[in-house]
């Protein structure tokens, strides 16, 4: 059976592909396109939606994502911003109602990857700095594919950048973002889409993991994957690799 999605911010540059996307997809229907000048809960309940995708903005996403889940139908959230209180309290709202959601901060099955061997690299070689680049429209900042991977690193490896070297910033920001004992350092500039390295520096070598999103394309899998993935769920779980 067909599952209906609703598409949350489908007039940006990503909402309008996905739009597209799902109405293309075999075993997807799109349910309804809304923005921001719409009710999110009464289009939830007007459409039917089993699913919604949401591609809005950081300052909205929480109050979307809990809009959702109250309303019964089940989230795929891509805005990045959601901060660590906000997620255990939607998880929390999912457990209780028994519903699943995804929370996904890079759709890109590349970078998934990227993370997933990030977590066997950093066993060996402990010392690691993100750099993160994204065009000048995003509206936070580190990416929450940079703030996911630092996560994992640490999970990975408790010990990460230690010992903890001594350091003085001429300018303040200079050595980037602390995350989890990782660095991390974003850039906005025209020209980019969406890419990331982990440099990972040893004892006479250095080893870079990079991705490079060259065009939206690229995280259209994953948007169908989860929306076909979070029917099955009675949870909610960050990243993809969670149903992979």
């Amino acid at each position: 059976m067909s599952i209906s999605v609703l598409v949350n911010g489908a007039f940006g540059k990503m909402g309008q592909l996905t739009v597209k996307t799902i109405s293309e997809h075999p075993n997807l229907t799109l349910a309804g396109e809304i923005g921001r000048s719409h009710d999110l809960r009464e289009a939830i309940i007007d459409s039917k939606a089993q699913v919604v995708i949401d591609f809005t903005h950081p300052d909205a996403v929480f109050n979307n994502t809990m809009t959702i889940i109250e309303t019964g139908a089940r989230p795929v959230i891509g805005t990045s911003g959601l901060v660590r209180h906000q997620i255990q309290q939607l998880q929390q709202q999912c457990t209780e109602l028994k519903r699943g959601g995804i929370i996904v901060p890079n759709f890109s099955l590349g970078a998934v990857l990227m993370m997933k061997y990030a977590q066997q690299i950093v066993k060996y070689l402990p010392h690691v700095e993100i750099i993160e680049m994204h065009h000048d429209e995003k509206a936070d900042s580190p990416s929450g594919t940079a703030i996911r991977t630092a996560e994992l690193l640490e999970q990975a490896h408790k010990q990460v950048n230690q010992p903890d070297k001594p350091n003085r910033e001429t300018v303040k920001g200079a050595r980037g973002a602390l995350h989890h004992q990782i660095p991390i350092h974003a850039v906005r500039l025209p020209g980019f889409l969406a890419h990331q390295q982990i440099i990972f520096g040893g004892r006479g070598e250095t080893l870079v993991l990079r991705h490079d999103s060259i065009n939206r394309e690229c995280f259209m899998p994953g948007v169908c994957l989860a929306c076909e993935k979070v029917m099955t769920l009675d949870r909610l779980v960050c990243g993809l690799e969670e149903i992979l």
